[in-house]
């Protein structure tokens, strides 16, 4: 198949787009959906003719203009499913555009399962993995460190494979890669045989799980918590391993705890906080004392991932792990000398370090510290003062979420920083994939 009959068989559209968040538009010249590998390759190319530049983008669950572009958006919607399993390598080989849910639903059909996962599962496999989604863990945490190959589309209309075989210096950038390197068509994960996760909710109060932190961290699989501005509770979350048997919540529990307080009773208190400034910290008190301690097991998406249905926006920044306690009681002091009132919980979880090049844990253990506020709260105050905090103490923002670091502060953030903006000068050098945030974060 030629690249210019490949353009004829894609769907293309020129409708506005907007992020998830609604922090983003984006008016696209073109908006394409290719079916194959064969047609990104001739949407490509067809935009380097034109002189357009291309950005694919994946469901908007991005806070930032990662994936904003005027020339042509690559839509993978139509590239999606399980394109091999290999038991043998304990591997599954994904197309591009597969949304998380599918891919864990379908894994658990086949009796395997990802290790870990972040907290929602809306996201494309490539948008999640470009951007550095993470969970939480003692041992594993980034979707992308579980990558052991990836299928790319590079400015000339290439496909290249990349692992740690072949294509190795592509691979170990190309894993958080920005859509800075080309078009990911296809995603090769390692997987293992399905097991089971127990997880541990329980209040705790503030002195105590920051006291308890690294304890808690040593003896967990994966540990986090969320810290309640304007009071002195947190909620804490453990999930180890277990042999079973599966013990999921009840369908009645689970919907009071999932649905009625953390997102119907939740969306409610947010909207009158942002309607009333001054009831947020007797909100913060009452919402912090709702949830209750519960145990229950079940398959590992089921226990990493739950729905958020509040919409917010959300700065996170990655610190090296034995400054995260104290950076965040500096969180919690700044806001109680601030007239800043803030109704979402602050989020804290734990990262081991890897090897990938531009992963906010690259090199280092890490702890993540995430504010939120309430979709249409003013954010810059209460963003820039915490963004102040993590700055001091070497912090690396989430590339999809909230920030103001350019590439002069990321340059000395990342000590492989120049190995990625190398390997992008070779697979790029026009900046077919380029936009006003790659600018801003990668330099020119």
């Amino acid at each position: 198949m030629t690249g210019d009959r490949a353009v004829l068989r894609s769907t293309t559209t020129t409708n506005a787009w907007r992020n998830w968040a609604g922090t983003v538009t984006a008016r696209p010249a073109r908006t394409v959906s290719p079916s194959s590998v064969e047609e990104v390759v001739g949407e490509v190319r067809a935009a380097a003719a034109d002189g357009l530049r291309v950005k694919a983008v994946g469901t908007g669950h991005s806070f930032t203009s990662v994936a904003a572009t005027d020339g042509v958006f690559v839509r993978p919607d139509l590239l999606t499913g399980i394109r091999e399993i290999d038991r043998a390598a304990g591997t599954v080989t994904v197309a591009a555009g597969t949304p998380l849910k599918r891919l864990n639903t379908a894994l658990a059909r086949e009796g395997l399962s990802l290790t870990n996962m972040g907290d929602i599962m809306e996201q494309t496999v490539a948008g999640a993995t470009s951007t550095g989604t993470h969970g939480t863990g003692r041992d594993s945490a980034s979707i992308a460190a579980q990558i052991r190959a990836l299928e790319l589309v590079t400015a000339d209309g290439t496909v290249l494979r990349c692992s740690a075989e072949e294509n190795p210096e592509i691979f170990a950038v190309a894993r958080i890669g920005l859509g800075a390197l080309g078009v990911i068509t296809a995603v090769t994960f390692a997987v293992e045989p399905a097991f089971l996760l127990t997880a541990r909710e329980e209040p705790m109060p503030f002195d105590r799980v920051t006291a308890e932190f690294d304890q808690h961290v040593a003896e967990n699989e994966h540990f986090e918590f969320y810290w309640f501005p304007h009071t002195g509770n947190c909620n804490t979350k453990r999930n180890n391993r277990s042999a079973g048997p599966a013990a999921p919540p009840g369908r009645v529990a689970g919907w009071v705890e999932d649905e009625l307080l953390s997102n119907g009773a939740f969306q409610v208190a947010c909207a009158l906080g942002r309607a009333v400034p001054a009831t947020i910290p007797v909100l913060a008190r009452v919402s912090s004392r709702a949830l209750s301690a519960r145990t229950y097991t079940d398959v590992p998406y089921k226990v990493f991932t739950s729905p958020r249905r509040v919409r917010f926006v959300e700065m996170e920044y990655a610190l090296p792990r034995e400054a995260a306690v104290g950076a965040l009681r500096e969180v919690k002091a700044m806001l109680e000398r601030s007239p800043l009132k803030v109704s979402f919980p602050v989020e804290i979880r734990t990262a081991p370090a890897d090897g990938i090049a531009l992963s906010t844990a690259s090199g280092r253990e890490t702890a993540y510290i995430a504010v939120h506020l309430y979709r249409g709260t003013p954010h810059r105050s209460y963003f820039t003062a915490v963004e102040r905090i993590m700055t001091a103490h070497g912090g690396r923002p989430h590339w999809g979420k909230i920030h103001t670091r350019d590439a002069g502060y990321l340059a000395a953030a990342y000590p492989r920083f120049a190995e990625f903006t190398a390997v992008r000068d070779r697979l790029d050098p026009d900046r077919l994939f380029g936009n006003d945030y790659l600018r801003r974060v990668l330099g020119d």
